[in-house]
């Protein structure tokens, strides 16, 4: 029994001993082949820190046109929707009884102003008294004050275009009797909207005039309008803890109405910062790294580096600390590699390239090996008895070599 158990014992330690050797040997033998990836190199470009806020559209000026008197209409000389100029008249209540009036005392000052004319000679030769003169320039007056207190009355029954805009809806038909305070229209100057929103008060110190703003309305989809804060309110809502910020928009096709809701986005601390693709990053709880091709030898090899991740924006990752400017990253292919893996670099991203563009590049599946590397293989060549390279050569990578990491996310989900 004892012999027995010995015999299987030696057994199981020949089988063990002889698994590790193979995995060991695997390991090496997967350690000098090179896993081919896709990089794209870190660049330094604008950044914004992006507040988003709902506001609603405001007309650049807007009032509601209404009758300052009692009066019948006469005249209306618009139709709804329509664009109206500055001095346009509108409408046209009854003044006959003005006209009226106005003409008498125009004919009252034209006497006044005879009588004057006749005393000035007669005051001269003594035959007219000062007095005299003086009433008659009184009356003169007078009458030119009562002109002028009827024109006023007819102005008043004259409803005018304040500025250029649109008109809305009419409230009145000719004949109608007017009222004081009575709703006639309402009229907007579109050509620019102000759009006014809440901020909150922990960005207050980063609000300026003439900050970029873009909006968005779910009426025009698609359709980005950009503008620029104009003012800021002078009082922070203590219930809400935010600051109302008004910002100017052109609307130069006039597709904008006042009271839509917009989406606003406020851009705030431009800065120039170090941009990689949002598929190069690779979260490890709390941290976050990136693999790095680096030359070693002549030959590409991946190293591991942890990053500090700043503010993000639709496919890309501002980084703080950690990349320079010009290293190039791991995009596709990171979840087959480690720290110290050999890799071959099948192409670079250079202008945002979706996967599909990137596959399609000439130099896509081949190593791209430089000068240093390629003497080596040349050395190898001569020299049999050298150990093979572990970098593959450009005519020995297919597609089954090509480790690429489709788990990652795609640059074409961008």
């Amino acid at each position: 029994m004892k012999t027995l158990a010995s015999f299987f014992l030696l057994l199981f330690t020949f089988f063990l001993v002889g698994g590790i050797n193979s995995q060991q040997a695997n390991a090496q033998q997967d350690r000098g082949k090179a896993t081919g990836v896709y990089v794209s190199a870190v660049k330094q470009l604008d950044m914004v820190d992006q507040v988003e806020s709902l506001g609603s559209l405001r007309a650049n000026e807007a009032v509601s046109l209404a009758s300052t008197v009692t009066e019948l209409v006469t005249e209306v000389n618009f139709v709804d929707g329509q664009r109206v100029t500055k001095g346009d008249l509108l409408v046209q209540l009854d003044v006959s009884e003005e006209l009226a009036q106005q003409a008498e005392e125009q004919a009252r000052f034209q006497r006044a102003s005879r009588q004057v004319e006749r005393f000035k000679p007669l005051i001269g030769r003594g035959a007219a008294s000062e007095a005299a003169l003086d009433d008659a320039k009184s009356e003169m007056q007078v009458a030119e004050a009562r002109i002028n207190a009827i024109k006023s009355r007819i102005a008043q029954r004259q409803v005018l275009a304040p500025f250029d805009g649109l008109v809305g809806l009419r409230n009145i038909s000719v004949g109608a009797l007017t009222q004081p305070g009575m709703s006639i229209t309402n009229i907007d100057d579109d050509s620019i909207m102000r759009l006014d929103f809440s901020v909150p008060e922990v960005y207050l110190g980063s609000l300026k005039k003439g900050i970029r703003v873009t909006a968005t309305t779910s009426a025009f989809p698609g359709q980005l309008y950009e503008g620029t804060v104009d003012s800021i309110d002078s009082r922070v809502n203590p219930v809400t803890r935010a600051i109302l910020v008004r910002a100017r928009i052109p609307n130069g096709d006039f597709s904008l109405k006042p009271g839509l809701l917009m989406r606003v986005t406020l851009d705030r601390n431009l800065r120039d910062a170090l941009v990689v693709q949002e598929e190069a990053i690779i979260p490890n709880g709390n941290k976050a790294f990136v693999f790095v091709a680096t030359t070693e030898q002549g030959q590409y090899k991946a190293e591991r580096r942890e990053v500090i991740m700043g503010a993000r924006r639709k496919g890309e990752v501002e980084i703080l600390n950690g990349l320079k400017l010009g290293d190039r990253v791991v995009t596709h292919g990171g979840l087959k590699i480690s720290d110290g893996s050999l890799i071959t670099i099948l192409a670079e991203e250079n202008n945002n390239e979706t996967l599909s563009e990137l596959l399609q590049k000439p130099n896509a599946g081949k190593a791209q090996v430089d000068k240093t590397q390629a003497d080596k293989i040349q050395v190898d060549k001569a020299s049999p008895a050298a150990e093979q390279p572990a970098t593959a050569k450009p005519s020995e990578i297919n597609k089954d070599q090509v480790n690429v990491d489709t788990g990652a996310t795609s640059l074409a989900s961008r």
